[in-house]
């Protein structure tokens, strides 16, 4: 049983820093990263003043997802926010006709899925530091 909690923590590490890591290099430039993801909306049917506002909120959810995935905390809501998320940007990719990106996102959200399928076997950072 040890060993499916440990394979299952190692499987939460690349998925968690990916999404800690979008939120981390995004943060600092927010305005830029926001007005430069809402322009590349132009050419859709998506009005840029709700893409502006997603923008700015999707960087502190990746930061935030990533931290919990790391740390195991709430891993059922963090992998369902997580394949919500990638939904939501599957959805615009898709406006955009960004076929490579729907592509990457659709293993996100399979990555996400199997995590919530074997959420059973997690066991979180704060719990392992209360054991010692």
């Amino acid at each position: 049983m040890q060993y499916n909690k440990a394979a299952y923590a190692l499987a939460r590490l690349p998925i968690g820093f990916s999404f800690l890591g979008h939120g981390l290099v995004r943060v600092p430039k927010i305005t830029q990263f926001a007005e430069g993801m809402a322009s590349s909306f132009n050419e859709t049917v998506l009005p840029y003043p709700m893409v502006l506002a997603f923008a700015y909120i999707l960087p502190f959810v990746e930061l935030l997802l990533g931290i919990f995935l790391i740390l195991g905390i709430a891993i059922r809501a963090s992998t369902v926010a997580g394949v919500i998320l990638i939904c939501v940007l599957i959805f615009g990719s898709s406006l955009q006709e960004n076929w490579s990106g729907v592509s990457i996102q659709m293993f996100y959200g399979l990555y996400l899925a199997i995590l919530y399928l074997f959420a059973n076997h997690n066991s979180h950072a704060l719990a392992l530091l209360r054991r010692s």
